[in-house]
């Protein structure tokens, strides 16, 4: 398992083509529902990835305030593309997005498997 742990590429490649395929089916670019189930696979690769790092490297309360705001965005994630597919209201769950997409990567780059940007 330690392809999993040793570094954050995995995860981080996880994450990117996760946003990107969120973004893809969030815009109306592609009408088709396997970009939604395909977005949905990837979630389950981001918690793996994310859970294992979590488990591994997990020295304070910061690492479960990140772990919670990563599940907190693939939610938001969620509920933006069924409430569109459903026609409804998007405009609160685009502003919680936004807000826990900046503080999961704040946090994540701020850790101790982080990136020195701060």
């Amino acid at each position: 398992m330690g392809f999993l742990t040793d570094s954050t590429h995995l995860h981080i490649t996880t994450w990117v083509i996760g946003l990107i395929l969120f973004f893809i089916a969030a815009t109306g670019i592609s009408k088709s529902k396997g970009i939604h189930m395909v977005l949905r696979l990837f979630y389950i690769l981001i918690l793996i990835s994310g859970g294992a790092l979590f488990f591994k490297w997990r020295v304070n309360f910061e690492y479960d305030i990140k772990f919670l705001l990563g599940i907190l965005l693939i939610a938001m994630m969620e509920m933006i593309l069924v409430r569109q597919a459903k026609n409804k209201s998007t405009n609160v769950f685009w502003v919680l997005f936004f807000i826990f997409l900046f503080a999961t990567l704040f946090y994540g780059l701020k850790l101790q498997m982080g990136f020195d940007l701060f």
